[in-house]
């Protein structure tokens, strides 16, 4: 197991966020905080008007206003600064006897009175003026009397000093004001869930202050200082990416198996450690709890087990497996091909280059290995299987094509064919004997070949065809015409693929190059039992088949679990939550699967803080050798939010990766929008990553990944066919169908 970031990156507005949790104790957001998408006004508020209000007026509004409020009860919200025009008008205590008026005052901003100022003047006397000069801002505290009624319009008992504009100091009280100052009550102890500075405060700095004083520099540390971080910003994309490269860690020898059954959680299946079996109630995964704290993780970490789920059983043999030749020998079979040679020119038909394939593994496999047991089946107007064991044909035709049931019968009654080192000759002599005429059976002959290799889990059937099915179970044919056909077809090849993968069969399709095979139904197979797609040309079958045939099977009935709490969630997977599920079906020595997790904001506990530590686990169920194994590990990762740090520490081959296997995943369905979505994300964290890092290998790699996406990116409608009978729908080329499957089951080697 390995994970392309060192790190379980969270972003930062879900590391610092507070949320309700489940519990008793949950933690709430303080009532005295402002909204979290709260936005700060852009522009000032309007300045006060300069035309006096006089006092009796505002005396008379004032008294009635106050009686309202009493009797409503009611507590609106408080303003800090009083904008409505009625109380932005003061008074006028300097007006002339004459009735002249007053020069204009400088501008004022009029504020609340602090409930520790208590003004102890006559509410009508006046207040005189402060003084008038330049560049001066007046602050003026109104004290409200009630607090019912917060929203009181009143201007009485006025309070003002003068601070000069950007310049520092203390406020000095002007001389005879009337006011007596109280002690101001102590301040509750701050909550230890707040923190120490409140979101939206943001401390500035005085265009004006003064110098500050010389201060000593500190003393040098033993450590050297830490590099600033070069990228703040969140992320795109996600960088919480889990490899498990099954073909390596299927394949190991590994000692005795830990003795016992596991002892499992009841609720998602996480195995407990047999220390704390008798402790645990809730397992780590389960529970939801705060794990927002820094702390470790409960459970035991970096821990690798392997179980034996079946001790009973006894193990089966390497040789007890099955190789099926599943050929083509309709009509289209005869069509020929021109062949260079020097000094001549040669044509020969399809079915001449497949036999000449054929019978060059044949003789390859007999040289080397000897026990594999090999056999042969081959469709036009019929199915006709060659039994090796008593050296007899038997044909399946008519009316017993259509009935998949009576099919599947036939097949179990035949014999396993003998090792070929007792059949070989026979072999050889039906495979140089076949010749190529009628239609094609396809769907009926590949549902034999699975069925006949079911008995023998990890066995393999290679179908190779130069065209569609056209026998009525499968058909392939008949799409443009009969809409009914085509759902039934599709359906066809979906259940057989399943039944394959559950049996340990995998399939794989060879069709030859310039020919129409509906790879994109007939692909179902080899896309759900790990097999290959391959479109090759007449002169270049016996490499792929060749390569077929060395990729080893190493496990069957593969299936990977994993495991994160429930602060996180897994993305894409079958069970979305934290617990998901990946169907592998059958693992060759080069399969790789990659899984994605991370923080969401609909996550039922809170995400995990930066700093705290999280615990992951793998669950591998497979089967190897007949006996049914689970492989678990477990592992301990830190948390952080920053940015930085996770993208000094992203291996960019298993973002890479991840991001052809999804996006194939999704293109083979059809859904192109969503493929293009999902690669451009990740492409955007790799571009970070190299602008960050700084590294001349990876822009080489980063060049051949965008190659490789180019096909989903940009040159989608090269892969796609226009349906005239679903107009909705835009099936797969074999071209797009052989290219999309093989990116989806694609590994590091061959990116």
């Amino acid at each position: 197991m390995e994970f392309a970031c060192r790190f379980v990156y969270v972003p930062p507005s879900l590391s610092r966020r507070e949320v309700q949790r489940s519990g008793g104790n949950a933690a709430k957001r303080s009532a005295l905080l402002p909204p979290v998408k709260a936005l700060r006004p852009r522009t000032p508020p309007p300045p006060p008007p300069t035309k006096p209000l006089s006092a009796k007026a505002s005396s008379q509004k004032t008294s009635g206003q106050r009686e309202r409020n009493q009797e409503v009860g009611s507590c609106k919200p408080v303003s800090l600064f009083l904008n409505h025009p009625e109380l932005q008008r003061r008074p006028e205590a300097d007006s002339s006897p004459g009735g002249s008026v007053s020069p204009a005052t400088p501008s004022r901003k009029i504020a609340l009175l602090p409930p520790f100022i208590k003004p102890t003047a006559n509410p009508d006397s006046k207040q005189p003026d402060p003084p008038q000069t330049s560049n001066n801002q007046s602050l003026w505290y109104v004290d409200t009397k009630h607090e019912s009624g917060s929203n009181v319009e009143t201007t009485e008992d006025l309070y003002s000093y003068t601070l000069p504009e950007g310049q520092g100091g203390e406020a000095k009280l002007p001389p005879d004001r009337g006011v007596v100052l109280g002690s101001a009550p102590p301040l509750p102890p701050r909550p230890s869930f707040m923190p120490q500075s409140p979101e939206y405060m943001m401390v500035l700095s005085s265009p004006a202050a003064a110098p500050a004083a010389p201060q000593t520099p500190p003393p040098p540390s033993s450590k050297p200082p830490l590099p600033a971080s070069k990228d703040k910003g969140p992320l795109p994309g996600n960088p919480n990416i889990v490899l498990i490269s099954l073909g390596k860690l299927l394949s190991e020898e590994r000692e005795v198996p830990s003795p016992g059954k596991p002892i499992m959680c009841s609720e998602c299946g996480s195995v407990l450690d047999s220390e704390g079996k008798k402790q645990v109630k809730v397992c780590y995964f389960c529970q939801s709890d705060d794990l927002t704290r820094p702390s470790r993780c409960p459970v035991s970490v970096q821990k690798d087990d392997l179980f034996l789920l079946n001790p009973g059983q006894q193990p089966q043999s390497t040789a007890d497996s099955l190789l099926l030749f599943c050929i083509d020998a309709s009509g289209s079979m005869s069509i020929t091909s021109k062949v260079s040679d020097p000094g001549q020119n040669i044509h020969r038909t399809r079915l001449e280059f497949v036999q000449e394939a054929v019978l060059q593994c044949v003789r390859k496999l007999s040289d080397q290995r000897p026990e594999v047991r090999v056999g042969l089946i081959t469709f036009n107007f019929q199915v006709t299987v060659y039994e090796c064991n008593n050296f007899q044909l038997h044909h399946l035709s008519g009316a017993e094509l259509n009935d998949k049931h009576f099919l599947m019968g036939a097949a179990a009654g035949l014999p396993v064919p003998l090792p070929l080192s007792q059949t070989k000759d026979y072999l050889e002599r039906h495979i140089s004997g076949l010749s190529a005429n009628g239609e094609t059976a396809l769907g009926p002959a590949a549902l034999v070949a699975v069925s006949m290799a079911s008995r023998l889990p990890g066995s393999k059937v290679i179908i190779c065809t130069d065209g569609k099915a056209n026998a009525k179970l499968g058909n392939l044919e008949d799409e443009d015409n009969d809409a009914r056909a085509l759902l039934s077809s599709t359906i066809f090849y979906q259940n057989l693929g399943e039944f394959a993968a559950t049996q340990g069969v995998t399939v794989s399709v060879l069709s030859i190059e310039g020919t129409d095979c509906r790879l994109d139904e007939l692909g179902r197979l080899a896309d759900r039992t790990g097999g290959k797609v391959v479109i090759a040309s007449p002169n270049q079958l016996h490499s792929e088949f060749e390569e077929i045939i060395e990729n080893r099977t190493v496990a069957t009935h593969c299936a990977v679990t994993l495991l994160v709490p429930k602060s996180l969630r897994l993305k894409g997977e079958k069970e979305v939550g934290h617990k998901g599920t990946r169907e592998v079906g059958n693992v060759n020595t080069d399969t790789e699967v990659t899984l994605q997790f991370g923080a969401h904001e609909h996550t039922e506990v809170a995400s995990p803080a930066s700093g705290s530590h999280v615990a992951l686990q793998l669950q591998v169920r497979y089967r190897r050798n007949g006996r049914a194994l689970l492989r678990v590990f477990t592992a301990d990762r830190e948390v952080t939010d920053d940015s930085s740090a996770a993208l000094s520490s992203l291996s960019l081959a298993i973002v890479q990766l991840n991001s052809l296997q999804a996006s194939a995943a999704l293109a083979v369905r059809g859904r192109f929008l969503d493929a293009r979505k999902e690669g451009a994300e990740q492409q955007r964290l790799i571009e970070r990553a190299i602008e960050q890092n700084q590294r001349a290998e990876d822009q080489q790699m980063y060049q051949d990944w965008v190659k490789t996406m180019e096909p989903i990116n940009r040159n989608s409608h090269t892969l796609t066919r226009r349906s005239a009978l679903l107009s909705y729908s835009e099936p797969l080329t074999d071209a797009g169908a052989a290219l999309l499957i093989t990116m989806k089951h694609s590994n590091r080697k061959s990116m």
